[in-house]
């Protein structure tokens, strides 16, 4: 039960299929995706017209003019335009943590149901000038006079028409995460045969899920993909192996594109309610939202690796809620990169880090791995940074749904700027 007030019920979700930047959602916005996976939820419960208390939804690159993005959504779903909505970011927890607003906003009592979710592109990216052009270009439409308009081109070079495209990089150390996670691969002895194999389940988890129609009243077609396209299912350990590093190039490097989650557009979402409403409405529950701890970690100036934190996030949870880490049906971690969930599986093993970091008197100990990400997750179905929160949210629930009985499920995803945010699923 959430600790704020009222149990938070997860009524379900909906996506549209991942795909990888610059394939089929090439010329497709954040807006156009998110809207598109909006409408789907809104079919799939019956939502046409509806006011509902409160739309959260963020993206992590996006335009200028997304800055009002969850109001544009609902206004241009299928929503009642009397539906408030917030934007918000926290890099690839983005659509978890509007996930956590949503459900607190119930459990208080201010809302009885809201929609939370994120979109992401890395193909439609903001292309950006350097400061000297800009300047150039505001003084031009601040001047009066030709001759002001002038004089603010005087010394123009051609060199200032070079675009910056954003990029995946820690702005404190201008290294990309992967590079950072690199590092972790030597702080926690993790092999390149570990990895690859973690990458190779998560494909033959997520292509068999789909075989087994597990997908089919989550993911909803658009621009004619029905299904993730990123996901393999004729690889093998053998193909996997013979990939080569892509951050550290050198003969120690061990992170390749296939051990690694990839650029990807897509956008999810999921539908949050109390009881009552939910009861009211003839709608489903399929499980309901426990409490949720995010963190932080000092990758600057710490020993700590850049994607940590979701150890120190778990770790504060489960002590909140009188837990231990192997209470769960399910878990579902977030494969930013292979190294960093066998990193995170290690840490929690580990004597001296769960004393000298998390503060525990005993190692959290090791879980079943057979219950890991079962049916697949982001190195297979993809990565928009902001969707993927709310896609494990969706599915989660559904696992947990499916389970019939009583149980537990436990989410940890990693974020840019040394940040973790977890929570905690169950059903009744």
């Amino acid at each position: 039960m959430n600790q704020a007030g009222r149990r938070v019920a997860i009524v379900g979700g909906s996506r549209i299929p991942f795909c990888r930047a610059n394939t089929s959602y090439a010329e497709v916005g954040n807006q156009e995706m998110m809207t598109a996976a909006v409408d789907s939820l809104i079919d799939r419960f019956g939502l046409y017209g509806r006011q509902l208390g409160e739309v959260a939804i963020g993206a992590v690159i996006k335009h200028s003019a997304d800055w009002n993005l969850a109001r544009e959504v609902v206004l241009g779903a299928e929503l009642s335009p009397k539906t408030p909505g917030v934007t918000l970011q926290r890099a690839c927890a983005t659509s978890l943590d509007a996930t956590i607003l949503i459900a607190n906003k119930i459990a208080m009592g201010q809302i009885d149901c809201g929609i939370a979710g994120g979109a992401d592109t890395t193909s439609d990216v903001p292309i950006v000038y350097g400061n000297r052009l800009a300047r150039r270009l505001l003084a031009t439409r601040r001047a009066r006079t030709m001759a002001a308009r002038l004089k603010a081109w005087k010394g123009f070079r051609p060199r200032e028409l070079k675009p910056w495209f954003p990029q995946v990089a820690e702005p404190r150390t201008g290294l990309s995460m992967g590079e950072h996670t690199e590092q972790m691969v030597d702080m926690w002895n993790v092999t390149r045969l570990a990895q690859d194999e973690l990458a190779l389940a998560s494909h033959q988890n997520a292509a068999k899920a789909y075989q087994d129609g597990f997908y089919d009243d989550i993911v909803t077609e658009f621009h004619g993909v029905s299904q993730d396209n990123n996901i393999r299912s004729d690889t093998s350990l053998e193909k996997l192996t013979q990939l080569l590093p892509v951050f550290d190039k050198s003969m120690h490097g061990s992170l390749t594109a296939g051990n690694s989650s990839p650029l990807t557009d897509g956008a999810s979402c999921v539908l949050l309610a109390s009881e009552q409403w939910a009861q009211e409405n003839n709608l489903p529950v399929q499980a309901y939202f426990g409490d949720s701890r995010s963190a932080a970690v000092d990758f600057i100036g710490g020993r700590e690796g850049l994607l940590m934190a979701p150890a120190t996030a778990v770790s504060n949870l489960l002590s909140s809620l009188q837990m231990n880490l192997q209470d769960f049906d399910f878990y579902e971690i977030h494969e930013a990169f292979a190294v960093q969930v066998l990193s995170t599986l290690k840490a929690w093993e580990n004597e001296a880090y769960c004393k000298d970091v998390l503060g525990r008197d005993q190692p959290m100990g090791s879980i079943d791995r057979s219950r890991l990400n079962t049916v697949g997750s982001s190195i297979a179905v993809g990565h928009p940074f902001a969707a993927t929160g709310t896609r494990i949210v969706s599915t989660l629930a559904k696992l947990l749904e499916q389970k019939g009985s009583s149980g537990k499920g436990l989410i940890s995803v990693c974020t840019a700027g040394g940040m973790g945010v977890a929570a905690v699923l169950e059903r009744l």
